[in-house]
């Protein structure tokens, strides 16, 4: 038995599978994973081997009596839209394809499909021209707006001077609430900023530190910032001065979800090779290097969850729905992939991103 599964790990089809495989013995467990399945799992084929498959592999969908179905009909099983995790990192949304094996009675092959890899399919061109026109139509309203307004914030101080008290509560009141509408159009226009990223390889352990140094100095002062990093990780590809802006406004959300009594947050980074974006044209982006920026805080509401990463939606009171977009427009540019899982007590926002091409590196070295 043994010598039959060294013969599948080793044949061309097992390793070159793109997407997770385990194959299971008739008490579900692991044998043998692919190469795929390492680094979805984050571990060897040697150390996971014998381990049951349910301690290692978590799906929020009862499974196991249609599991036990398909191995005593020999029959194959499809399961569609369930969240798989780990248990080390954030639950993704999946496909699962599971087939009797006929030369082995009981044994199961296991595929695992995130529905990440299969692709974000890319919006068509008419679109995209669309939202760059009304992001565009927005940029220029929130410049007009400015004008005036800064206008009425300085007549409004000249008459305040000479007031009353109680009329001067008037005024400062026009103040302040003309300063919060600029504040508000100036994430407008850096919303409508469509200067696209300036692309070379990156350390983005150095971008998180910076984010981290930052955050504590100021809103997250009250903070805890654990780092979780892999160091062996490569270089990204990417706009350093970009990505510090993506990593400072989630942490700044979850500075402000965990309010003044603080919390825990945790900046995790790791390599998973088999991650890839496939687009509309059908070619796929690899993206292997993975951030993630976790919070104990209450988590998302669940009536905006589904719609974070749109402008103008907001979960909390006085918010501009700006930032997130805005993270997400800055991802998107730099042809990665960012989601989000929340529950209360653990949020967790995911970024995968390029890696650098070789000979950019060699370049920068020379």
């Amino acid at each position: 038995m043994q010598a039959a599964i060294e013969d599948v790990e080793e044949t061309p089809v097992w390793v070159s599978l793109p997407v997770p495989a385990l194959l299971l013995d008739p008490d579900d467990h692991i044998v043998s994973i692919n190469p795929a399945a390492e680094g979805f799992l984050n571990t060897s084929a040697k150390s996971i081997r014998g381990q049951k498959v349910w301690e290692r592999v978590m799906i929020d969908s009862p499974l196991e009596e249609a599991f036990e179905r398909a191995r005593a009909t020999a029959s194959p099983l499809f399961v569609n839209d369930v969240d798989v995790g780990t248990g080390d990192r954030a639950p993704l949304h999946c496909n699962l394809q599971i087939s009797p094996l006929s030369d082995r009675p009981g044994f199961m092959l296991f595929l695992i499909s995130p529905r990440e890899l299969a692709g974000r399919m890319t919006q068509d061109h008419s679109v995209k021209s669309a939202a760059k026109s009304a992001i565009g139509m927005a940029e220029m309203l929130a410049h007009e707006i400015k004008n005036p307004l800064a206008g009425i914030i300085g007549a409004a101080q000249l008459l305040s001077m000479n007031l009353s008290s109680e009329d001067r509560e008037l005024t400062d009141l026009i103040v302040a609430e003309s300063r919060r509408v600029v504040k508000l159009l100036e994430q407008v226009e850096q919303f409508g900023n469509l200067t696209m990223p300036d692309m070379k390889p990156v350390n983005l352990h150095d971008v998180l530190d910076r984010a981290r140094r930052s955050a504590l100095l100021g809103f997250g002062g009250s903070m805890k910032i654990v780092e979780d990093y892999d160091p062996s990780l490569p270089l990204a590809y990417g706009d350093p001065d970009q990505l510090l802006q993506v990593v400072l406004n989630l942490l700044k959300n979850a500075a402000q979800a965990a309010g003044a009594q603080g919390g825990k947050i945790r900046l995790h980074t790791y390599f998973e090779h088999s991650f890839r974006l496939r687009r509309a044209d059908g070619k796929g982006k690899s993206l292997p290097l993975q951030i993630e920026i976790e919070d104990d805080g209450p988590g998302l509401p669940e009536d905006i969850a589904g719609d974070i990463f749109d402008p103008f939606v907001s979960g909390r009171e006085n918010g501009t729905g700006l930032g997130l977009a805005l993270v997400s427009k800055i991802i998107s540019d730099h042809e990665g992939w960012i989601s989000v899982t929340s529950v209360p007590g653990k949020t967790v926002f995911r970024i995968s991103l390029p890696r650098a091409p070789k000979e950019l590196i060699d370049k920068e070295k020379n």
